[in-house]
């Protein structure tokens, strides 16, 4: 049996994106007339693909170059690895790369929701069935082509099965209203409490959802990633 072209070019996108423990985590086709992301060559994007890390996939080789830049990773180390990883595959398969960390901001959590069938926890992470609040979407690739599903779409959403410990779980109250307070629990991270507690060790609310704890990411990983909510 033939392969269709567009079953070639997902395996050629895994191949290229696993040395750098990143995985293809969905894809989104977009009806005629549905608003989609424009591709460099001027019209519409027919489907993205996003791409992401899976628990601490990527934590290894995102260190490596790090430690190869020698401090000059730049004020956002992480987008700057995302980009120098992403951008030279989006090349080599005549793809448009988008970034969460760039503008025209792209709709990544609408993206996301769709393509795998997720819903926001209480922490406005998306909540994922199998690696629970250890994951991320580092940027994602547009074509002109419809391209094949490439994540499994969640049959439920757990949060509605869950007593939601987590909400009880943070130190500064950041999820009592229902959404998450950015600002109090920067705050919170700023205080001596927060300092030898969840900037220290991690959000005391992520570590209380049940779903995904062997997914959970390495401490330096936590670390960095609280570092920079602190900021």
């Amino acid at each position: 049996m033939t392969v269709p072209p567009t079953e070639k070019l997902v395996e050629t996108l895994r191949a290229a994106l696993k040395p750098h423990g990143l995985f293809l985590r969905g894809t989104v086709t977009f009806a005629p007339g549905e608003a989609a992301p424009k591709l460099k060559s001027g019209p519409p994007a027919a489907s993205v693909v996003l791409i992401g890390n899976i628990g601490g996939s990527m934590w290894e080789p995102f260190s490596r170059w790090r430690e190869g830049q020698r401090d000059r990773g730049g004020a956002d180390p992480l987008d700057n690895w995302s980009k120098e990883t992403i951008l030279p595959v989006a090349k080599a398969v005549g793809a448009t790369a988008y970034f969460p960390s760039d503008p025209p901001w792209q709709p990544f959590q609408q993206w996301a929701m769709r393509a795998e069938g997720l819903k926001p926890s209480p922490l406005g992470i998306l909540l994922h069935p199998t690696y629970g609040l250890w994951h991320g979407y580092r940027g994602a690739l547009g074509f002109g082509c419809a391209m094949p599903a490439t994540g499994e779409a969640a049959a439920h959403h757990a949060c509605n099965s869950c007593g939601r410990p987590c909400i009880s779980a943070c130190p500064a109250d950041a999820l009592a209203s229902g959404t998450f307070d950015v600002g109090g629990c920067r705050a919170h991270l700023r205080t001596n409490a927060g300092v030898s507690g969840c900037l220290a060790d991690g959000c005391r609310s992520r570590e209380m959802c049940p779903l995904g704890r062997d997914y959970r990411y390495p401490p330096a990983q936590i670390g960095f990633h609280m570092a920079a909510l602190s900021l």
